[in-house]
């Protein structure tokens, strides 16, 4: 088994026992976690202010400008207060902590040592069903009734669209580099799916500072687009979203990865006694 750093992240300050119990590193977002014991996102160079519109990647950033050179030599992965990663799905346990805790992930599995990152099962966004899209963009859809009848038109340009406000994809792709730009357009417009929840395990600090090297200076420019005067939650955590389907698009492209199940249970559940 190989050696795992897991950073765990919440906006609950009563959550930081049990995520140590768990043996995972505790991440605070906000300024309503006040205790030393975590590792904060609004200490040194940071956006915590931005928490509302990047969610989990302000802790991202505040990795990125603060903390890169002090990553030690190991995996390091990202998970959440809800949010869990499990090799084997069915053996978790939801109803006791300490055994939830158990069949969580701690360390990396020995035949995983081929591979440089870790994402999780993708999300199939034409298996939504179809009164949502209907409800979030009416007029689109009756404007392509073929959006009705074939599943693969609605790919991941479509359902940003249709979720994250028309248009806004292909302004942000147009702030792209110009080395990724027609790939990660491509990417949208041929993909039916995406590894949600922006959580992933990365093998080596290289990778995870490439990443954000091309992630961050591009929502950055993103901003001067969109503002933060966004009303709705699919507008207004726009730069959560963006990073989220680019995190899809750049592992997969740079990186050799495999696939593992997340698995959703919120530990405020627990009885903290």
């Amino acid at each position: 088994m190989q050696d795992l750093n897991m950073y765990c992240l919440t906006i609950y300050e009563d959550h930081l026992d049990m995520i140590k119990k768990i043996g995972y590193l505790p991440v605070g977002l906000g300024n309503n976690i006040k205790s030393k014991d975590f590792i904060r996102d609004n200490t040194s160079l940071n956006i915590s202010k931005k928490n509302p519109y990047y969610g989990e990647y302000t802790f991202h950033y505040w990795l990125w400008k603060n903390n890169m050179n002090n990553l030690e030599n190991k995996w390091t992965g990202f998970c959440q207060y809800r949010k869990f990663w499990a090799i084997d799905e069915k053996k978790v346990n939801f109803m006791d902590f300490d055994k939830f805790s158990d069949s969580l992930l701690k360390k990396i599995p020995d035949n995983y040592e081929n591979y440089e990152s870790i994402l999780g099962e993708p999300l199939f966004v034409n298996q939504f069903k179809f009164s949502k899209f209907l409800k979030q963009n009416f007029k689109t859809m009756i404007k392509n009734p073929i959006l009705f009848f074939d599943k693969k038109k609605r790919n991941l340009r479509f359902h940003f669209d249709m979720m994250h406000g028309s248009g806004n994809l292909s302004k942000a792709i147009s702030l792209l580099d110009n080395s990724e730009k027609k790939d990660f357009s491509n990417f949208m417009e041929d993909s039916v799916s995406f590894n949600p929840h922006n959580m992933f395990i990365c093998k080596t600090k290289e990778h995870l500072k490439l990443y954000y090297d091309s992630l961050f200076p591009w929502l950055a420019r993103c901003e001067s687009e969109f503002g933060f005067e966004l009303e709705g939650y699919g507008l207004k955590r726009i730069y959560g979203f963006l990073a989220e389907r680019y995190l899809s698009y750049w592992f997969k492209k740079y990186t050799k990865f495999k696939l593992m199940p997340i698995v959703f249970k919120d530990i405020s559940d627990f009885d903290k006694n």
